[in-house]
Order: C-alpha cells, then structure tokens, then sequence
C-alpha cells in the first residue's frame, strides 16, 4: 500500500520534471550550458566580492596599520636617539653644540610629529590612554630638557648630568615603554587583520569551491541527461540505417522524446520506403527492356535452368533494316515496330505453350534494338520448325506507322542442347544461337541451326584477324595489280591494287575470308596503310619509264572515319616522292553513306592534295544524282554486275548508257569493271565507256607475271 502510494506521488513529480526537461537537443543544450553559465557567473562575483573585501583589508592595511605600526616603530627609535644626542650635547666642546643641538632638536620634533600623527589616527581607547601616557611623559621630557640645556649653557656640567640622570632619562625610559606598548598593540591588531583577511580568503576559496562542485555536478548531470537522450536514440538509429543497408527495409526507427531524433528517425523510415521502392524500379530497368516490358538480356542469363521439363532450346530472331527504318522514318517508328514485333512473338510462344507444341512458360527477352530471344523447352527439332513457321506466319502482315505500311522480316538463329545429355546452360544456347544468326544472316534462307562447323568456320576467321598483324609486319601480304585499258587507244592506262595473303602454314588466303573480319575489328586500316606504301614504292619505280601509268588502292569505310587518314596519306606521298596525281583512291557507295557527311568532308581534304577519287562498284550502292554532284570525284567504275552479259541484255545496255552518260555529263571518266569477253567489250565500248577492267584484259598480276606485263608497255 506504501509503495502504492509512492509511486502516486513519484510519478506525477516525474511528468513534472518531463515537461520541464525540453524536448529539442538545442534547448537543452542551451539550458544546461545557461545554467553552468550562470553558476559560473555566481561563482565569479562571489569570488569578486571576497576578493573586493579582501582587498579593502589590505589596502586599510596597507595605508593605515602598517603605516601606524612603522610611525610607532619610529617613536621607539627617535625616543631613543634622543637620549644618546643628549649625551653627545653635553660631552661635546662649546665650538661643537650648534651642531648637536640641531640633531637634539630635529629629534625632538619628529617624536613631537608622530605623536601629533597617531593623536589623529588612533581609535582605540587603550591605545588612546596609552598615548595620553606617552604625551605626558613627553612633557616632563620637554621640561626636564630645557632645564638640563640651562645647566649645561651656564657651565655646572654635574648639575647638567644629574638633571639627565634623574630627569631626562627616567621620563625618556617612560616615553619608551609608552611606545613599545604602542608597538606592541599595533603588531596585535596587524596580525588580527591578518587573521581577518585569511578568514576571507578562506571563505573565498570555500564559496568557489562549493560553486564550482556544483557546476561540475550540473555538468555531469547535462552530459548524461543529454547522453541518455541523444545516444540511445542514435544508437537505434545506427542499428536500423545498418538494417537498411543488408537490405532489410521493413524496419522502423522508435519515435523518442528528443525532437531533432525523432525528426531523423522518421526520415529514415521514409528513405527506407523510399530505397525499397526504388530497388524494385532498379531491378525492374535492371531485368525488364522498358520498352517493351519483356525481360532483358541480363535477366534471361541469370534465368535458371530449370522447371518440368527444363527448357534446352533458344532461338535468336533479329528484325531487319531496323537501322534505315530509323534513319529514314525515325525512331519513334521503329520503336513501334519493336513493340509490335514483342507481342506478335510473345503471342506465338504463349499459343504454342497452350496448344503443347513447345513447352510450359517459356520465355521471350528483348536483347537489344530489334533483337529478341525465346527460350523454352522443345522435344525435338521438327517442333522448333513448325514454331519458326508460326513466328513468321505472325510477322508477315504489315505494320501501319506513322502513315507507312512497314513489313517485319527477320532472321532467326537455333541452338538446342541436343538429344542426349542434359540441359546446356542459357549462356552457352544464346553463345551458339548467335553464331547461327550470323550463318542465318550469310544465307538466303534467313534462318540456321547451331553447328560446330559454323563455329569451327568463325573461330578460323577470329584467328586470322588476329594473325593479320603480323602478317602486316612480316610482309606476309601481297599486292596484285589488275591493268585497265583505254578502250580508245588500247594501252594500259594503270592498274587496281588487290591485296592477297599467303600465309605461311595456311598457304593462299582470299581475301573474302579475311577482310570483312578486317573491316569489322578495324585491323583494315593497317591493311590500307600497307597497301599505300606498296603503291607508291611501286610508282616510284615506274616513274622513270611509264610516268603515265597511275595505281588505284580501294579504301575501306573504317578509312573514310579516319580523322587522320588524309595526314598519313599525305606523309606517305612526301616520303616516296610520287606525284599525288599517279595514286587513285577507289571508295564504295555504301562505305560513302556510312557517315555521308564526314566523307564527303575527307575526300575534299583528299582531293586537295591533288589525288583522283573513283567511285567503285557504282550502282549498287544508295547514292543518288544529286549527291554524287557534291563528291570530288574523277571516275565512275561501272559494277561488274552490270557488264556481266550486257551484249545480250538490252535493258542493262540502256541502264549502263545512262550511267555512262551521267558520268561524262558530270567530267567522270568511266570504268566498266569485269569485262571477260570480246562481246562485253564492243559493247561498253559502243555504249561509250572510256576505260575497261576484267579477265579479257588481263588477270590480276603479281612478280614474274607483273614484270613480264610492265616490260610489254
């Protein structure tokens, strides 16, 4: 019942003290430091107002009892010179008195002053008494002296020494003890006020101390109050930011009494909820194509492989001309096409799970641009095909954009793991089924399964584009000339660079196995460089007997990128000393539009420096009329694919009439290349063509074969 009690009255004295304690860490900072200030201050002026009383002690001392006690002292000695001044007066000769009367009197008038001062300055009353003592026996002093002084001018020396000894001397002996008991009273209320002025020091130091405990006490108390209700929370906070960082975001930071805690606390939760809900959003951009909400390539490689039965089939399907599209009716078109080629195949995949034809929940990822993947389990290969029949039923109807009507074609890759064994993992399928892809790209047919030739057949080429550098610095390349003739005249007017490899394990390599590899890892630009030297050593060498003859290098799209492909070349010419105008430098329509307008940019740095420019294989690019206006080119080579026949294609001889036509109507010379008969000859020729290039000429000619040509010029 007691403690029933106790508590009752504990508890709202505690509530009290809860509402007097604030509840914001910067009130109660202020608080507690105001309160240390202000004992501070309390200890300070009480320390200042002892230090005032003790200093009022010790001035009064200083100027006033010290002052006293030395006058006192004085009194004691004057009143004792006196009587040895007396002595010397009466001893002394007639002719010497003047001088000790002086001192006598001197003296006298001092003890005469310090009576007169301390009649001013004393307030005891014994001391006073004593005084009065001292003043009387000072007078019978002043008459015994005066008698004494009589007796000694009128001669009776004796009667002189008896006055000192009876009269002088018992009253001189008075005025001395009167004086020391002076003294002696003064030296005891000097040490009183001593004694005074060390109880006030005492009591100082008793009163700061005792503030200064206390302060020490309220600062100790501030610091584990504030301890108490800012640490412990910090540490809860600390705990659930550690939680948040594992990952664990269901946490909640406990509201508190401290406001600015609290204000934290609840910030922490909200970036809690914030981070969780943002992890979701990272792992949905991170795992899903936000363009079509299909899983990404990221997420189809982590995807398991697993379920009943486990999916061993991926197929890779790839949207064609996605590139133009993009360029030509812009990307929001082809993004559309995308979409709709994203549904069309989901659509597929799902009815074919439906209908049994491939297995449950298969998988359809969007890798990149138009690049898709399905991943599903399938129980052999006669099933994937009458998938692939499905996919391309669904993408053959148009897609209406933007007021286009856009077709969807594509071309697919296959890769399974086989009959036997189990399941190959996903990355190994997706490895494979892009080889496929690529076979499936080189085919008509548009679409392939995984072999090992292909592989064998792509690792073969990734070796020799890595051999092709030290092919280039072991001189393991050769350059082939191919003349052309002036189908006016007859005669040679130069020749085409090809390049060829003779490999020194391999033997011939073509260059069709090499050079597109080339092209694609960007090691064509050494097999250019390579090829220029060659050139212009090879001109250097004609230059004495055929200064006429010219060579014509073909340079790659990576070449036509090159910021510093006109330097070089201009570097090269300097360092052979060949007349630019003997070096042509052959570009292809579709490494032009490439990047048109950096090319175009190049070729007239290129033309500048006074080298030829030829169009190859002319009509089987995407130039047209009005942008071959803009090239400083000098020659047109008409594509064999044209030549080929044309004395029996009358069509073909009005297309190439006109090519020849616009050429000349342009200032172009035109080249027909692939000329192997009589008949394609007389034809060109009829057609008005100026130069020819093919087998009927001359073959392409290298050493012993190049020599015997040269020689016949």
């Amino acid at each position: 019942m007691s403690d029933s009690i106790f508590g009752d009255l504990i508890q709202p004295a505690q509530r009290g003290l809860r509402r007097l304690w604030p509840n914001r860490i910067g009130r109660r900072l202020a608080l507690g430091f105001g309160a240390l200030v202000a004992l501070m201050l309390l200890a300070l002026s009480q320390a200042g107002l002892q230090l005032k009383l003790v200093s009022e002690v010790t001035q009064r001392f200083a100027t006033g009892d010290m002052q006293r006690l030395l006058r006192v002292q004085a009194l004691s000695l004057q009143t004792e010179g006196v009587g040895s001044a007396l002595i010397r007066l009466m001893n002394a000769p007639r002719e010497n008195r003047v001088a000790e009367y002086t001192d006598v009197d001197e003296r006298n008038r001092r003890i005469d002053g310090i009576i007169e001062s301390l009649s001013n300055d004393l307030s005891d009353p014994e001391q006073e008494e004593t005084l009065k003592r001292l003043k009387a026996c000072r007078a019978i002093y002043a008459d015994a002296f005066i008698a004494t002084v009589d007796e000694v001018e009128a001669g009776d020396l004796k009667a002189a020494a008896k006055a000192l000894n009876e009269q002088i001397n018992p009253s001189l002996k008075a005025m001395l003890l009167e004086s020391n008991t002076l003294l002696a009273r003064e030296r005891q209320r000097v040490e009183g006020q001593l004694e005074d002025a060390q109880k006030l020091f005492q009591q100082a130091a008793v009163w700061v101390g005792a503030l200064s405990l206390l302060m020490v006490a309220l600062a100790a108390w501030l610091a584990w109050r504030t301890t108490q209700s800012v640490v412990v929370p910090l540490a809860q906070l600390e705990s659930a930011a550690r939680a948040i960082a594992g990952g664990d975001y269901t946490g909640r930071v406990p509201t508190t009494a401290t406001r600015e805690v609290d204000r934290v606390g609840r910030a922490l939760n909200t970036m809690a909820d914030a981070v969780a809900q943002r992890e979701q959003q990272i792992a949905r951009l991170a795992y899903h194509d936000p363009l079509t909400h299909l899983p990404n390539r990221t997420a189809l490689l982590t995807r398991p492989s697993e379920g009943t039965p486990a999916p061993n089939t991926l197929v890779l399907m790839d949207m064609a001309r996605l590139k133009g599209i993009n360029e030509t009716l812009g990307y929001t078109t082809g993004d559309t096409l995308i979409q709709e080629m994203a549904q069309r195949a989901t659509w597929v995949f799902e009815l074919a799970a439906d209908e049994g034809l491939i297995g449950p929940s298969p998988v359809v990822a969007r890798l990149s641009g138009g690049s898709f993947a399905g991943f599903f389990y399938a129980a052999d290969r006669a099933a994937v095909e009458v998938l692939h029949t499905r996919v391309e039923r669904a993408m053959a109807e148009s897609v209406q954009c933007s007021g286009h009507s856009v077709d969807l074609s594509m071309a697919c890759g296959f890769a399974d793991s086989g009959p036997d064994g189990p399941p190959k993992p996903v990355g190994t399928l997706m490895r494979n089924a892009e080889i496929a892809l690529h076979a499936a790209k080189r085919s008509a047919v548009g679409h392939a399964w995984y072999s090992e030739a292909q592989e064998a057949a792509r690792l073969t080429h990734l070796s020799l584009v890595s051999e092709l550098r030290g092919a280039v610095a072991a001189s393991q390349l050769q350059m082939w000339l191919q003349p052309k003739f002036s189908l006016v005249t007859g005669k040679s007017v130069g020749a085409e660079a090809l390049v060829r490899w003779q490999h020194p394990q391999r033997g011939f390599i073509s260059p069709a196995e090499f050079v597109p590899f080339a092209e694609q890892t960007g090691y064509i630009t050494m097999v250019t460089d390579w090829m220029l030297r060659e050139a212009l050593r090879t001109l250097a060498t004609w230059a004495p007997l055929h200064p006429e003859l010219s060579i014509a290098v073909n340079i790659s799209t990576r070449d036509l990128q090159d910021p510093g492909f006109a330097r070089r070349v201009e570097g090269m010419l300097q360092t052979a000393g060949v007349d630019p105008s003997r070096l042509r430098l052959e570009i292809t329509e579709s490494g032009l539009m490439e990047d048109a307008q950096n090319s175009v940019a190049l070729l007239h740095t290129l033309r500048g420096i006074g080298l030829p420019l030829s169009i190859d294989d002319f009509g089987t690019g995407y130039s047209s009329l009005a942008y071959l206006q803009k090239l400083p080119v000098s020659e047109l080579k008409i594509d064999r694919s044209f030549i080929d026949s044309i004395d029996a294609s009358p069509g073909t001889q009005k297309l190439v009439k006109a090519m020849i036509e616009m050429g000349h109507g342009m200032d172009l010379m035109v080249t027909a290349e692939g000329v192997e008969t009589e008949a394609e000859r007389a034809t060109i020729a009829r057609l008005g063509c100026d130069v020819m290039q093919g087998y009927l000429g001359a073959r392409p000619l290298y050493g012993d074969a190049l020599q015997t040509w040269f020689d016949q010029l």
